[in-house]
């Protein structure tokens, strides 16, 4: 079966969870340790509709559907090829019936999933603008980490049409664009009510942030407290292996 679904350059990584595996392509995009951490943060109550916005090789759908009891995941993915391979990564788990990869731009994905009908949105979109000297604007890479097919702020507008009313949205991004992110789900109605930085380690300053709103909510911003990534040896820190388990970590 494993040979059947791989194209050239492909590999199947095992995610250590539950027997969950995913396809990817080193040439390609390949699934970090921001995703990871996105999906553990995500708070999925039982018989929840969810959708992953940019959701790539559909490793955040996948992670969901195997630590949560979510009815229903969506994972929306402009590249072709890339919501290919997420398509027949949910098939090598036999997630059909509850994962459903589709191929459409984000910005138009209110014409396929009714408004007001989502209980959880999840995103790990471009962290950079599509300014800076890229050579191939239409590369997976590119895509994946520039913002050349989406801005934020089509990715908080459609979470704001998707959510029903206290819904969750479930963000990972870099610090830098922390103004813009609030001032943005502030516009759509969007509620900041947890954040939490990520550092590298305890000397350097944080390069991630993990950010939970709630849909018409009432203001009160509780800020969690710092994650360190790794010890000054390079080895994960001990709450990286409490909070995500040593076999999850080590598939990084």
């Amino acid at each position: 079966m494993d040979e059947v679904l791989l194209k050239e350059n492909e590999r199947i990584d095992d995610l250590q969870c539950k027997g969950l595996k995913i396809i990817q392509n080193p040439k390609g995009f390949c699934f970090g340790v921001d995703a990871v951490l996105l999906s553990n943060f995500c708070e999925i109550k039982r018989n929840a509709k969810v959708v992953d916005l940019g959701t790539g090789t559909g490793i955040i759908p996948i992670l969901i559907a195997g630590k949560s009891n979510a009815e229903k995941i969506y994972g929306i993915e402009i590249q072709k090829t890339v919501a290919d391979m997420a398509r027949r990564s949910v098939q090598l788990n036999n997630l059909g019936e509850r994962i459903n990869i589709i191929n459409e731009d984000l910005k138009e994905v209110d014409k396929i999933i009714d408004v007001n009908s989502i209980d959880v949105v999840v995103s790990n979109p471009p962290y950079m603008s599509p300014l800076g000297g890229l050579q191939n604007p239409e590369s997976l890479k590119a895509i994946s980490r520039h913002e050349i097919k989406c801005t934020l702020e089509d990715i908080i507008k459609i979470t704001g049409r998707l959510l029903k009313h206290n819904g969750h949205f479930y963000l990972v991004h870099r610090p830098h664009r922390l103004v813009d992110i609030m001032c943005l789900c502030r516009k759509y109605k969007l509620e900041p009510k947890k954040i939490r930085f990520i550092h590298p380690n305890r000397n350097k300053k944080p390069n991630l942030l993990l950010l939970k709103c709630i849909k018409a909510a009432k203001p009160e911003l509780k800020f969690l407290n710092p994650l360190y990534v790794y010890n000054e040896d390079g080895s994960y820190t001990h709450e990286i292996y409490e909070i995500y388990g040593k076999e999850s970590i080590n598939s990084f």
